[in-house]
């Protein structure tokens, strides 16, 4: 038997991200903070501790990045609205049962406003395009409620020409298949009830292939492997109803080999620096490796399952049953 998941040090690592703020690094990732505290709260809820952080200061701190200009959010005060950060400041007032605070018309406009002819979303008025930005936006107005505004087929016909002759998905049209890529796009036509633009099978075992000896995923072939691809994988194989095909006990052994024994967190491989980023990915995984104590997590949005099906945008996936502890 390997190390079991120590969820009390990985809620007290969390808890610790926002406190040392001379700390170099805190600054040098301001640009991520608003998904950094997503992350963070998502991890904490799938861990059943969702009064760890602060509720009030959370919301402050979300509304407090607001560009009033464009009618988004930033990733810090002071820094102009993306899509990105967007997206995390409106799950984490959904979770916070906050998004009364927002004005939902100027946000879904920005959000709309950043959809090209193509079909494709650019991440802000610079105008860098990726499916990232794409699964964001159809994520964001299904939250918002406004998904009815958005152009389906444009949206759709721009994901079916990312699709590769290997069955997975690429960042842009011609590029090649990468994990991330995959999630995003079988997420975002899960959103819009569109999956049979997908070969299931084929794309299955795309995904099953990135499990590598060592239990661990990669992104990509010929990659190593690493603990956030235990969410990108696993999620578009729970879509796809495919979860089975991986090997969940060599899985499960790998993420929690990952983890920080003595200051908590999840790096991306055993040995490394920990991070929220890899830690929220490796909790995710577990959940759908039904590993014992946590919470369900939704793949498609990677939220708790109770909060989406609250909100009634439960979409087909399955993951493997909860095992008792």
């Amino acid at each position: 038997m390997g190390p079991a998941l120590d969820i009390p040090l990985h809620v007290k690592y969390i808890q610790s991200l926002g406190e040392n703020k001379d700390d170099l690094v805190y600054h040098l990732t301001a640009h991520l903070r608003m998904n950094a505290v997503y992350w963070g709260l998502t991890a904490l809820l799938i861990m059943k501790h969702k009064d760890a952080l602060d509720r009030d200061e959370m919301i402050d701190f979300v509304m407090s990045c607001w560009d009033d200009e464009a009618g988004g959010f930033g990733a810090h005060p002071d820094h102009d609205a993306h899509i990105h950060s967007t997206l995390s400041a409106i799950q984490i007032l959904v979770m916070q049962n906050a998004l009364d605070r927002v004005d939902v018309p100027r946000v879904v406009k920005f959000i709309l406003s950043l959809q090209q002819d193509s079909g494709v979303f650019a991440g802000d008025q610079w105008g860098e395009i990726d499916t990232r930005f794409l699964y964001i936006a159809v994520n964001a107005l299904s939250l918002l409620g406004h998904l009815h505004e958005l152009d389906v087929e444009k949206t759709v016909g721009y994901i079916r020409r990312c699709r590769n002759f290997d069955g997975g998905f690429g960042a842009r049209e011609g590029a090649e298949s990468h994990a991330s890529q995959v999630f995003v796009c079988v997420a975002a036509l899960a959103i819009l009830d569109r999956l049979e633009e997908v070969d299931q099978d084929m794309l299955g075992w795309w995904l099953a292939e990135r499990q590598l000896p060592n239990g661990g995923l990669n992104g990509r072939p010929e990659k190593l492997e690493d603990v956030c691809y235990s969410f990108w994988v696993l999620s578009a194989m729970s879509i796809l109803n495919k979860v089975p095909w991986i090997n969940a006990e060599k899985l499960t052994a790998f993420i929690l080999s990952a983890q920080d024994p003595e200051q908590g967190g999840i790096a991306d491989r055993p040995g490394d620096q920990p991070d929220v980023f890899h830690t929220i990915f490796g909790v995710a995984g577990l959940s759908i490796l039904g590993y014992p104590g946590l919470d369900d997590l939704d793949p498609v949005y990677c939220m708790p399952a109770s909060v989406i099906e609250s909100l009634g945008l439960r979409k087909g996936w399955t993951a493997l049953p909860r095992r008792q502890v």
